[in-house]
């Protein structure tokens, strides 16, 4: 229910999740080229993600993958339900070049 949020605590949870399947992943935050490929495969393979992760589960790389494009989601909702209560909610640099990465290559799909 949106107000009894806490908003920080989750926004740090999921900033660390995030960088925890960026070690897994090798990604490197500061690098926006990288960034947004990543971006790119959220948005365009994370259903398909999910069908390959279920059909292995061993694959850690692809797991982390997935976890992570779920963890994308949930941000942009915290984000945004935070917002709607006039609350700015944002996490480190991880976070932030991913948001940033995501917006940018959302933002090429619109007509």
């Amino acid at each position: 229910m949106a107000g009894f949020e806490d908003y920080d605590r989750n926004t740090r949870d999921i900033e660390r999740e995030i960088e925890r399947k960026g070690i897994i992943l090798g990604v490197d935050w500061g690098n926006q080229a990288q960034v947004r490929a990543l971006a790119r495969e959220a948005l365009e393979h994370a259903a398909e993600e999910v069908k390959l992760a279920s059909s292995d589960p061993n694959d850690r790389r692809l797991m982390a993958k997935v976890e992570l494009f779920g963890l994308a989601a949930l941000m942009l909702r915290t984000m945004a339900e935070s917002a709607d209560l006039g609350i700015e909610s944002h996490g480190g640099p991880a976070w932030k070049a991913f948001a940033k990465a995501l917006w940018a290559e959302e933002a090429l799909r619109k007509p």
